[in-house]
């Protein structure tokens, strides 16, 4: 299970990157996993400002749909234009080219109440 140590978490399995006030949010690779394979992605936020855990997207595998909630208060700025044409992508590089929106954000010291990276792994038992 890749978790990586560079990442902040979410109880519900979004993970941020933080890039000075842009931030960069996707699923993790254990959420992919239960997922399944990812066949569609809807992400109809770009141009809002949205409220931690807020729902900015649903995500739909084969056997179920999700919604995705911000791991922190943000505007979105983009939606990854790869996951329309290979949702999968998801699957296959949930952290790097799988990742969903791209967000300014807000309140910085929410970052803070963040997972780390051992406190996810404990979350999920890895």
């Amino acid at each position: 299970m890749n978790v990586p140590e560079t990442l902040k978490y979410t109880k519900d399995h979004e993970w941020l990157r933080v890039e000075g006030e842009i931030g960069y949010v996707g699923i993790t690779d254990f959420a992919q996993g239960e997922l399944g394979d990812i066949v569609f992605v809807e992400i109809e936020t770009a141009g809002e400002t949205l409220k931690k855990e807020e729902v900015f997207g649903t995500i739909e595998a084969v056997k179920t749909v999700s919604d995705m909630f911000m791991p922190v208060g943000g505007e979105v700025l983009e939606v990854n234009p790869a996951l329309e044409e290979s949702p999968d992508v998801v699957n296959k590089d949930p952290y790097g080219k799988g990742w969903m929106v791209k967000i300014r954000i807000t309140d910085p010291s929410e970052i803070e109440l963040l997972l780390t990276t051992e406190k996810y792994k404990a979350l999920i038992g890895a």
